[in-house]
């Protein structure tokens, strides 16, 4: 080195390498902070992501809300329904069915195989689709059954 006395300001060669390494991470994590800010492809992602899950989360609650309101519904109609006249529904139900099936019969006897085929899709992504559509369906009777006893008021 030199004979000149060593200054308590300046840093030594192994100081200088411990700044350069400390400044070269700091610089690293900068950029990659700012590669994440600027990653909007990446940023998308994870919103539409958390936005999935709100959806899933809110139609979930929704769901349960429906079942619970569509079963106090129902309920509420069997306490309501005079005995003869659930007896007389059951029978036309059993009726409906009974005429129902002859018609069916009647229509796949005459039906061309087709249209056959394009029925058994629709059943079949019906069947696979049970519960959206149930619960399609109990929204739509309990709507129905609001708006008719608010009508009544």
């Amino acid at each position: 080195m030199s004979d000149q006395p060593r200054n308590e300001s300046t840093p030594t060669p192994g100081e200088l390498r411990e700044q350069i390494a400390h400044t070269r991470d700091e610089l690293g994590q900068t950029v990659e902070a700012l590669a994440g800010k600027a990653d909007v492809k990446a940023q998308a992602k994870e919103k539409t992501a958390a936005v999935k899950q709100d959806a899933a989360e809110k139609a979930e609650l929704v769901t349960g809300q429906i079942r619970e309101k569509a079963g106090q519904a129902a309920q509420l109609v069997r306490d309501k329904t005079p005995d003869p006249l659930l007896e007389k529904a059951s029978q036309a139900a059993a009726q409906v069915r009974e005429t129902t099936a002859r018609a069916g019969q009647l229509a796949a006897e005459k039906t061309p195989d087709p249209v056959l085929e394009r029925a058994g899709q629709a059943a079949s992504a019906a069947r696979a689709n049970r519960t959206p559509l149930l619960v399609a369906g109990a929204a739509v009777a309990v709507f129905l059954l609001i708006r008719r006893n608010r009508g009544r008021k």
